[in-house]
């Protein structure tokens, strides 16, 4: 069977810089089941699931009172960070790719608006891409294939997650009669959600011997799950034991095939999307990794969605130095996995 584009290697692109924006309210978990006291007296469930069971301790929200910082405008801010740390003009920007799932309308992109924040210029390219919680990781693979093949110099990837509205309506729903242990469950994702936004720059490696190289990766897909993990606004419905065995197996399938063409067992950091311990301990056992090579952002921020790999990366960077081998791994909703390194 010929794989085609499931493994890839780039040719000339480089991570130039990455900046994380959080979000200014923390909300904790004990905050949440204190909020959700009824319901877990009157289905027999104890407090402190969210510590024990995903270890989220606590998450963040945007001030949604009208005169605070939005998600978009977040992700917008933090593209002007990593434009002024990469010494980039905005009016060399080529492409703004934004990945978020969060959107507060079906059209226009949300793209449009921080394209327009930004000041880039009208030959800029900007959409969307999303793809649950990999958009990030698609769209630095998107920009690198444009700057390797010269259609662009430099390439803006943003990202900002909003979970105030579906976690206000979770708690809501799992506060009503008549909600089942079953349902409790189900829903129990919504709850370690979190908000935040990051972005990155990109940009030919050959003009930026200070960048970092963005080698290349493997992506899989296992779309016979895509209904595993269905979110909207109104809440995130999950079959949780489903879902991982279904991710684990599609990570073991990319990660053996990978050995081929990459040698990843012994990287210096992984990178990891921000999902729960559960989600972590599998990855770790399923590709045998080194957990102290994995740093770890759900337990404070919580679930930041496709921003919760960037936002990690970005507070790793100061402990990086030159010719560490990053990984960067996750597995989205769908599902798809996809794997990309970066050489410091």
């Amino acid at each position: 069977m010929t794989l085609q584009n499931a493994t890839f290697r780039h040719q000339n692109s480089a991570l130039l810089a990455v900046k994380a924006h959080l979000a200014p309210l923390v909300v904790t978990s004990e905050e949440i089941d204190a909020r959700l006291a009824g319901a877990l007296t009157r289905l027999r469930l104890p407090t402190g699931l969210l510590q024990r069971v995903a270890g989220v301790i606590s998450r963040r929200n945007w001030d949604d009172s009208g005169d605070g910082l939005t998600f978009d405008g977040a992700a917008a801010l933090a593209a002007k960070d990593a434009l002024a740390e990469a010494n980039v003009d905005p009016k060399d920007v080529g492409l703004l790719i934004n990945t978020s799932v969060t959107r507060k309308h079906l059209e226009p992109s949300v793209a449009v608006g921080i394209h327009h924040a930004l000041g880039l210029p009208s030959s800029a390219m900007n959409f969307d891409i999303t793809n649950a919680c990999l958009g990030f990781v698609n769209g630095m693979t998107l920009a690198s294939q444009m700057i390797d093949s010269g259609q662009i110099k430099y390439a803006v990837i943003v990202d900002g997650e909003d979970s105030n509205e579906i976690q206000a309506n979770t708690i809501n729903r799992l506060s009503q009669p008549g909600i089942s242990r079953k349902d409790f469950v189900n829903e129990f994702a919504s709850l370690t959600l979190g908000s935040g936004a990051a972005a990155a720059v990109l940009g030919p490696a050959d003009a930026h011997p200070e960048g970092h190289r963005i080698m290349g990766g493997i992506s899989r897909a296992g779309t016979e799950h895509h209904l595993l993990c269905v979110g909207d606004k109104d809440g995130m419905f999950t079959h949780t034991k489903e879902l991982l065995a279904g991710g684990m197996a599609l990570v073991v399938e990319a990660w053996k095939e990978a050995k081929d063409s990459w040698d990843w067992q012994k990287m210096d950091r992984y990178i990891l999307h921000q999902v729960s311990d559960v989600h972590t301990d599998s990855i770790v056992k399923a590709a045998k990794l080194d957990r102290k090579k994995i740093p770890l952002t759900y337990p404070i921020f919580g679930n930041v969605g496709p921003a919760s790999l960037p936002m990690t990366l970005a507070l790793e960077v100061e402990k990086l130095v030159k010719g560490q081998r990053v990984l960067c791994m996750g597995v989205g909703s769908g599902i798809n996995t996809a794997m990309t390194e970066i050489l410091w």
